[in-house]
């Protein structure tokens, strides 16, 4: 039997439905609907409209109506399209010696680095790693994340990364936000591999992905192109034969050296993330291509380096989500909102510009249609911030977050 409930009146929705994939938005161009309802049926958004009219309309459905007695601001559920929340241990001693003075390479040589994370990850029992996605993923539904990408690449065995990706899996079934799981064995190539990076590559292409289909594990592959981990030259087939299994594509790209992104639009990526190094050639290289530019912003405040550069990318037409990058090591904060405020200080995005990165356009950089808008027929994935303007929400960089979170049409904190 379906089920209707009626939540109202609510002082501003941003419902996201004239705000495009690609381009600038300027916030007057941000569309707001004043003293609203929304009206769901079952897990999805069936009406949004004046709370006064739908009233009679609830009340012919049978709905539940829950009327709100203070102002709040309804957002579409924050999406993060980039996280490594599957993983044990601790990374706080890379973190320190960052700090002081270090290099990336004198803290891998000294025991630190991924390989410090894959050494406790695959230490780690499947369960320890389900309680640890879970109790991640449940802290970011709190601030509003109802939708979050998570990767493997801890792993970096065919066995390894099973186990992190039925890891991953088994907790989507205990969180109500929904886990949108990625394959990046491609991380670096493993110390203790009897082989090159494309011997590498091709054991887990020709041994791996066909599990991950069989088991249903992850529509989504990733790898880590960069000087240090996967040439382009050694990647390019291992990409093709995931597209050809017909897994979407995602690129670690142009983080510290670039190439990867040409990588990501040759090859058709959903999307390419990071970004920190592209130049202008890069910038309009992905702005005339459909792939879906995501910046990290954790990683640049957590390893010191520059951001994204999104003013240029948004400003040549590209389309850019925002995502946290939560990992033990480079981003380890994991406050997505907090994140994308101080990306928007530093490149002079407009606040409609930051909402569209967590929102919409982080849904398209998953390759998801029915989420990131708050319009009829989408999941009723929604937040209230306790405020009368949308404006506040940035304003406060991340120290005002939602009081109540809806998740497929249920309150779940």
């Amino acid at each position: 039997m379906t089920t209707y409930k009626l939540i109202g009146p609510i002082t501003q929705l941003i419902p996201m439905q004239k705000s495009g994939i690609k381009g600038a938005i300027k916030d007057h161009n941000l569309d707001i609907i004043e003293d609203v309802g929304i009206l769901i049926e079952g897990e999805k958004i069936h009406t949004i409209g004046t709370f006064s009219d739908l009233k009679e309309k609830a009340n012919a459905l049978h709905a539940e109506i829950i009327e709100l007695d203070t102002d709040y601001v309804c957002t579409p559920g924050f999406i993060d399209a980039h996280t490594h929340i599957c993983f044990s241990g601790s990374r706080a001693n890379d973190y320190a010696m960052r700090n002081a003075g270090r290099s990336y390479l004198e803290i891998a040589e000294a025991g630190g680095g991924i390989w410090d994370t894959v050494t406790q990850t695959r230490k780690a029992e499947q369960q320890v790693l389900v309680s640890g996605v879970i109790e991640r993923a449940n802290t970011l539904l709190k601030r509003g994340i109802t939708t979050i990408e998570v990767k493997s690449g801890y792993g970096l065995s065919v066995t390894e990364e099973l186990k992190m990706l039925r890891a991953i899996k088994t907790a989507n079934s205990s969180t109500t936000a929904d886990l949108v799981s990625t394959c990046l064995a491609g991380h670096i190539l493993p110390k203790d591999f009897d082989g090159d990076h494309k011997a590498y590559l091709e054991e887990i292409s020709t041994t791996l992905f066909p599990l991950l289909k069989e088991e249903q594990l992850t529509n989504r592959i990733d790898a880590f192109v960069e000087q240090g981990a996967f040439l382009p030259s050694d990647i390019y087939p291992y990409f093709e034969k995931a597209k050809q299994m017909g897994f979407d594509i995602t690129v670690h790209a142009d983080q510290f050296n670039t190439g990867g992104s040409e990588v990501a639009v040759k090859v058709g990526a959903i999307s390419a993330d990071h970004l920190e190094a592209s130049t202008e050639n890069e910038i309009q290289m992905l702005a005339q291509s459909n792939v879906i530019s995501v910046a990290l912003p954790g990683a640049s405040i957590g390893l010191g380096c520059d951001f994204t550069p999104a003013r240029k990318i948004l400003d040549a037409g590209g389309a850019l989500a925002i995502a946290s990058d939560w990992n033990p090591g480079s981003a380890p904060m994991g406050d997505l909102l907090t994140q994308a405020c101080i990306l928007g200080t530093f490149q002079k995005l407009s606040n409609a510009e930051i909402l569209a990165g967590i929102t919409c356009r982080a849904a398209a950089a998953l390759n998801l249609d029915d989420r990131g808008r708050l319009v009829p027929g989408m999941i009723a994935d929604f937040n209230l911030f306790p405020t009368e303007h949308i404006n506040e929400i940035f304003y406060h960089q991340g120290k005002l977050v939602p009081s109540k979170v809806w998740k497929k049409g249920k309150l779940v904190s």
